[in-house]
């Protein structure tokens, strides 16, 4: 038996790691009588979900199927697991329903319909939006339902270092809290909801304490993961030299004809080329020119269009002193998003007994190698919701005494250590997938 009289215990009926819409979510579609505790690594609202700027997904009407199902798997180079694109698409429109039943307040037609938008790579408009902060819109009104439920405690400023495993089976979590406290938080179920692995690269939209810690832990307990090499590139996000996440230039600035320059001010590229190309082209030419950045040229827009279409990337980049009227700004292609990680199946079951995982963190086959857009927070409600659906709660699973008291918590003391140790983890284990992805390719 270890000395952990440090520990402190908590038990729940489930345990979520993460407070987007994924996890939020799936909090809610749990019955109301069961105890439920989250924990987010800094606050509620720090989260990506929080940062979509585009919009979210729903299939029209029966007509709309096919080219829906085709657009998903074009985009994703037809790696897709056809059954989970099938299910995220045919359950869009009740998951759209219970959204708008939590309050969020999409734009509709002035005859009260519902409008719909069309981003790149889609066939048609079918994507619903509140201006150009749909995430923020979905995951504030998620909130506030949780926050107004009394069987939902949220854990701030706090972070997973592990799962309680025995035999295959999770417990629970080890996590670290504020004022380095040390917990013990027990359930029969455990639900990974917390994110993605922008905070392992220099430059990212993601927030900063997005560092795939659910990989790191998966790989030490022989957790399966798939595809960790399968990571989106956004061309272009302001560049900056200050630490922090970086502010996302929408591809729809390039849509309406702005170009990208070179330190010569020339043009070295088709802006509308697919994201992997045109990122894989910038990447090029900072090489030739052994710079940090290119430039993007908004000149051939006009200032009205500007202002009324782009209103919050003018008000940013004046904030960091550039006008785009009357300049180019620095651009950078940065990590943006995850289409890999814990391998689950269709009810969103990990490798491991008793613990789930979905959104950015899981990997369901939806996005296959690349994502379509305002895919991703589609994916994220409805696999979360299969997930508490699967859950037994007859299941009366209680973690015996003898695992907590064999808890050795002097492997948890040093925080800096262990993420450390996660951060190299995962970068290691994506590089080897990317040598295997490429051996494979040129086999």
């Amino acid at each position: 038996m270890q000395n952990n009289s440090n520990l402190k215990k908590i038990n729940a009926d489930i345990v979520i790691a993460g407070t987007g819409v994924a996890g939020m979510y799936a909090a809610l579609s749990l019955p109301e009588d069961k105890n439920i505790i989250m924990i987010t690594k800094s606050t509620a609202e720090e989260s990506d979900s929080f940062l979509a700027q585009g919009g979210i997904c729903m299939l029209k009407n029966d007509n709309d199927y096919d080219s829906y199902y085709e657009d998903t798997m074009r985009a994703g180079h037809y790696e897709n697991n056809p059954k989970a694109v099938d299910i995220m698409i045919r359950s869009s429109q009740d998951t759209i329903r219970e959204l708008i039943g939590y309050g969020v307040d999409f734009k509709h037609n002035e005859n009260g319909s519902l409008a719909f938008t069309r981003e790149g790579a889609h066939s048609t408009s079918r994507i619903l939006f509140h201006e150009d902060i749909t995430g923020k819109e979905i995951s504030s009104k998620l909130l506030a339902q949780v926050r107004n439920r009394s069987n939902i405690t949220i854990m701030e400023n706090t972070t997973m270092l592990d799962i309680i495993e025995k035999d295959n089976t999770c417990y629970g979590i080890i996590a670290a809290g504020e004022n380095d406290t040390l917990y013990a938080i027990t359930a029969p179920y455990t639900l990974w909801a917390c994110g993605g692995i922008g905070g392992l690269y220099t430059h990212s939209t993601n927030y900063r304490q997005l560092t795939g810690d659910a990989l790191a832990i998966a790989l030490n307990h022989n957790i399966e993961l798939e595809h960790p090499d399968y990571i989106q590139i956004h061309p272009t996000t302001l560049y900056s030299s200050k630490p922090g996440r970086r502010f996302l230039i929408s591809e729809s600035v390039r849509g309406e004809g702005a170009v990208l320059l070179n330190e010569k001010g020339e043009r070295f590229t088709d802006e509308l080329q697919p994201r992997d190309v045109v990122a894989a082209a910038i990447f090029n030419e900072m090489e030739k020119e052994n710079s940090n950045h290119v430039w993007l040229s908004l000149a051939p827009i006009d200032e009205a269009v500007i202002q009324n279409h782009f209103p919050n990337i003018y008000e940013h980049c004046l904030e960091e002193g550039y006008d785009v009227t009357k300049e180019p700004i620095p651009v950078v292609p940065a990590q943006h998003y995850f289409m890999g990680g814990v391998k689950v199946n269709m009810k969103s079951k990990t490798t491991m007994n008793n613990l789930y995982a979905a959104g950015e963190t899981s990997c369901n086959g939806v996005h296959g190698a690349n994502r379509l857009a305002s895919n991703s927070l589609l994916e994220s409600l409805v696999f979360a919701k299969r997930a508490v659906n699967d859950m037994d709660f007859d299941n009366t699973l209680q973690c015996p005494d003898f695992i907590i008291d064999n808890i050795n918590t002097s492997l948890y003391t040093n925080k800096e250590e262990i993420a450390a140790n996660y951060r190299e983890s995962v970068l290691n284990e994506i590089e080897r997938a990317k040598n295997e992805t490429n051996a494979k390719k040129s086999a």
